[in-house]
């Protein structure tokens, strides 16, 4: 039967700090593959409707109305950032001529609202990245750790029946629940995080599109 709590209980102090660290990684794992997809989730749900908004409408107001009610779009808070440098820039007579100048601060309000929203989008994400890689080689260090001690049992022995499966089973029981625990953590890490980029990727590149149209819009219309 297995005892996971006596299995705890027994291993050497740094075995237990690998199987604590472990389920921590796992843990924290967990909860972002909960969340993250939400959060992609609302900021795809909420593009498409904007874009589409964007392309529909020929009132730069309507839009901006539109943008702010959806505000966890990438593609919309690019806009609000766009058309707040816009609005400031016609705002001040001295400007207003400077067509080279207007267009560069533009595009620069686009990129920081995009660098910014592609942060979001990517927060957290990392962390599932280093639980895929890591995890489970801290479990071979918790494994080549309780396997030492095994041997070192053997070692002390005094007489060779003692050398049996009760001195060294609970030892190879810790090495093989301490590889365990890194495997589960690190599993589903690597496919969330694969899924989660192959999302990002898409809304990144709904981000790109839309700073180059955007730009061309305003020099076309704004900015003549």
């Amino acid at each position: 039967k297995l005892d996971i709590a006596r299995l705890f209980e027994q291993a050497h102090w740094i075995v237990q700090a690998v199987m604590i660290l472990l389920a921590i990684m796992f843990v924290v794992g967990v909860y972002i593959i909960i969340y993250k997809p939400l959060y992609i989730g609302r900021a795809s749900a909420e593009s498409n409707p904007f874009i589409e908004a964007f392309w529909k409408s020929r009132d730069i107001e309507q839009i901006y109305k539109q943008a702010q009610a959806l505000r966890n779009s990438p593609v919309s808070q690019m806009f609000v950032a766009g058309y707040t440098e816009l609005a400031k820039l016609h705002s001040d007579e001295q400007l207003k001529d400077d067509r080279e100048g207007n267009l560069a601060n533009i595009e620069r309000a686009l990129r920081r609202a995009q660098l910014h929203e592609t942060t979001k989008l990517e927060s957290m994400v990392p962390f599932l990245a280093t639980t895929g890689s890591a995890a489970p080689f801290i479990g071979l260090f918790g494994t080549v750790i309780a396997i030492l001690f095994a041997f070192l049992d053997i070692a002390d022995s005094k007489e060779a029946s003692a050398a049996s499966i009760k001195t060294v089973g609970p030892h190879i029981a810790e090495a093989l629940f301490a590889t365990a625990i890194g495997l589960v953590a690190a599993i589903p890490a690597v496919m969330a995080f694969n899924y989660f980029m192959r999302r990002i990727k898409v809304l990144r590149s709904e981000m790109e599109i839309f700073h180059s149209d955007y730009l061309n819009i305003i020099k076309r219309h704004f900015l003549r």
